[in-house]
C-alpha cells in the first residue's frame, strides 16, 4: 500500500498519511510521498488547496526512532529527508492540516508548515525529542517560537510538555477544535472556504503571511504592498468588485 494516500474533492487535494502500524511515523518514504502528493498539487491547475491529514484518529507519531538511531550526521544531510522538509516549506498554495490524536515531534513540524491547523478534540500535540537526547530539526525551535513566544515555547522543546487541542488553540497554532469525527471534514470545508477566493490572491496573501515571519515589520509592509499592486492588474481584482457591486457570487478564474 502507498504510505500517503492522494484524492481531489473539487478544488481541494488531500493527502492522507496511512501508516497505522507504525502510528504514521514520518519515515523517510512517507515524506518522500508527502512530498510527492504536494509535487502533484501544485502542478494541477484545478486544484488551489491541499489538506494534510492522517484520518480521524492520528496524524503522526513523530519521526521513525529505528530510522533516526542509524542516521549519522552526514547521512541527515545528505538524505532525502531533508529535500523533503525544503519541499514542504517551498509548498506555494494554501495548505490546512486537520490532525487527530498524535501529532508530535516531526509531525507537529508538519502541520506547522501549513497555513491552518484544524484539530479534533482527541489531538495532542508537542516536541518530544528532548527525551531522545536531541531537538527538533524541522522547525519545531523556530515556529514554536513565533506562535507562542520563546517562554511558552520552552515548555514544549526543553521540557516535552504535550498539550491538548484546546492548550494549542490558546497557544496560537490551532485555528479550530472539532470532533474527532469531523476533523476531517471540517479540515476540507475550510480549504474548500479558501478554495473559493482568487487563487492568484490566496497564494500572494500566503507568501506575505510567510514573510512576516522572516523580516521586520518595515520590510513587511514594503513586500505586502508590492504583491497587492499585482494583484491590482488581474481579471480576479475586477472580478472581485464587479461580483461584489452586482450582489453576485464572483467567478474567480486565476487571472
Amino acid at each position: 500500500m502507498e504510505p500517503v494516500g492522494y484524492a481531489v474533492h473539487d478544488a481541494v487535494a488531500v493527502a492522507t498519511i496511512d501508516r497505522p502500524q507504525t502510528r504514521n511515523a514520518l519515515s523517510a518514504d512517507v515524506l518522500c510521498a508527502l512530498a510527492a502528493a504536494m509535487d502533484r498539487a501544485e502542478a494541477d491547475p484545478e486544484v488551489r488547496v491541499l489538506v494534510l491529514t492522517g484520518g480521524p484518529r492520528l496524524f503522526a507519531s513523530g519521526a521513525d526512532i529505528r530510522e533516526l538511531r542509524r542516521t549519522s550526521p552526514a547521512d541527515y544531510l545528505l538524505s532525502e529527508r531533508l529535500e523533503c522538509w525544503n519541499r514542504f516549506a517551498r509548498f506555494g498554495k494554501p495548505a490546512v492540516a486537520a490532525v487527530a490524536g498524535y501529532v508530535l515531534g516531526g509531525g507537529c513540524e508538519l502541520a506547522m508548515t501549513c497555513d491552518a491547523v484544524v484539530a479534533a478534540d482527541s489531538a495532542v500535540f508537542g516536541q518530544p525529542e528532548i527525551n531522545l537526547g536531541i531537538i527538533p530539526g524541522a522547525g519545531g525551535t523556530q515556529r514554536w517560537a513565533r506562535v507562542a513566544g520563546r517562554f511558552r515555547a520552552a515548555e514544549l522543546v526543553l521540557g516535552g510538555r504535550l498539550v491538548d487541542a484546546w492548550t494549542a488553540q490558546r497557544m496560537g497554532l490551532v485555528s479550530q477544535v472539532v470532533p474527532a469525527e469531523r476533523v476531517v471534514e471540517a479540515g476540507i470545508a475550510l480549504a474548500s472556504s479558501i478554495a473559493a477566493r482568487s487563487p492568484v490572491a490566496a497564494r500572494l496573501g500566503k507568501q506575505a503571511l510567510r514573510t512576516a515571519e522572516e523580516v521586520g515589520l518595515t520590510a513587511g509592509l514594503a513586500h505586502e504592498r508590492s504583491l497587492l499592486l499585482t494583484l491590482l492588474s488581474t481579471d480576479d481584482h475586477i472580478e472581485g468588485i464587479d461580483a461584489f457591486l452586482e450582489k453576485r457570487p464572483a467567478r474567480f478564474t486565476g487571472r
